[in-house]
């Protein structure tokens, strides 16, 4: 994954993890408990606060994070919430993590948000639990180890031209349509895999990615 411009901490436990410098680090509601055990500084906090400790949210406000506090009647999620703020922040490329545990629906909501197209503009990367989640539009170059699965799931609507190299199983200009099982557990064949979309957005997930 190339160096985001932002980090989007999200709530949930979660393996520990090494994640790459950004220049500014922003934590979706209870994200923030997250962030301090992984050891990150915080430069924003987004949400209803409803999830964040009390003790995590006066030592953020004490060390001089900015609070962005939100209506609990509100019309999105708290990820979303972090995202717009992403946005607003003049992002480029942004790597959200989250939690594999908890609800299903938020889990599958997460997921959605990413490839949404109020993120077009946004080159999204996510580790969700121990797989890592790329946002694919266009042509992304994804990294891996020969033997690893990756799959590519279609989301919003058919992904069309999709073509790839350095996965096992070639897709050449073909069309993926929601739903369909036909991207899910393909290989990479070298450490190297570019995937391209003519048209379209892709879920490229690797499971155990981020192990």
């Amino acid at each position: 994954m190339n160096e985001p411009d932002v980090v989007v901490v999200a709530s949930g436990p979660g393996p520990a993890l090494r994640l790459p410098d950004a220049r500014t680090v922003v934590a979706a509601d209870g994200g923030l408990d997250r962030a301090i055990q992984l050891g990150i500084d915080v430069d924003v906090v987004v949400g209803d606060l409803d999830s964040v400790s009390a003790g995590a949210l006066a030592e953020a406000e004490a060390a001089g994070a900015r609070i962005v506090r939100h209506p609990s009647a509100k019309d999105a999620t708290d990820l979303e919430l972090a995202l717009d703020e992403a946005v607003a922040l003049d992002a480029h490329r942004v790597l959200v993590v989250a939690s594999g545990a908890g609800r299903l629906d938020h889990l599958v909501a997460g997921l959605l948000s990413l490839a949404a197209d109020r993120y077009a503009a946004l080159e999204v990367d996510a580790v969700v639990g121990d797989a890592v989640v790329h946002v694919v539009r266009g042509e992304r170059t994804l990294v891996g180890e020969p033997g690893d699965t990756v799959t590519l799931l279609a989301v919003g609507g058919p992904a069309e031209g999709v073509t790839t190299a350095g996965l096992e199983y070639r897709l050449a200009g073909e069309t993926l349509e929601p739903g369909s099982s036909r991207g899910v557990s393909n290989v990479f064949a070298e450490a190297e895999a570019r995937v391209t979309v003519t048209a379209g957005v892709l879920l490229a997930i690797r499971p155990g990615g981020a192990a």
